[in-house]
């Protein structure tokens, strides 16, 4: 009975991580090859700051709790701070109550690449810039309408442009 069991657990686990896979897949092979950056890890180590190196570049968290737009109530786009790709809008900001700045849709979907990501034993999807291909956060299927998605994202990713009135 125990063996049935988690039989279906696994079976069912595999069927949504599929769904979510041919899901990220239609959203992260948009991004034309012509337009990406591509440096070297010595080249991004050099002009990057450290934080945000170990970051984009090594997959690394920033600590829960240090977001440094936690206060920002400005209108604007939240760009990449490696290549200044425009990611996520202040529209679509919310507060998930994680520590970490979160959104519930980004800019243009065709700026993200999202990948499964099974560090930490656990299965996660990971969030990356189309373009430079630095490390933003990952998303979950846990946040408001109208998506259901959060998008929980690495402020030391990310710059913001405020909205010109």
């Amino acid at each position: 009975m125990k063996t049935i069991l988690n039989i279906l657990f696994i079976a069912l686990l595999s069927q949504s991580c599929a769904q979510n896979i041919k899901q990220s897949e239609e959203a992260s092979n948009s991004f034309p090859d012509s337009l990406k950056i591509k440096k070297t890890d010595e080249e991004w180590k050099k002009i990057l700051p450290k934080e945000v190196y170990d970051v984009t570049r090594k997959s690394g968290t920033e600590c829960a709790g240090t977001d440094k737009f936690k206060n920002n109530k400005e209108k604007g786009i939240y760009h990449c701070y490696c290549c200044d790709l425009a990611l996520f809008s202040s529209d679509h900001k919310f507060n998930s109550g994680t520590g970490w700045p979160s959104y519930f849709q980004v800019y243009d979907k065709r700026n993200i690449h999202i990948e499964i990501d099974s560090s930490l034993g656990m299965i996660r999807e990971e969030v990356s810039c189309a373009r430079c291909d630095a490390h933003l956060g990952h998303v979950f299927d846990d946040g408001p309408e109208p998506t259901g998605l959060r998008y929980c994202i690495n402020s030391v990713a990310l710059n913001f442009k405020k909205k010109n009135k």
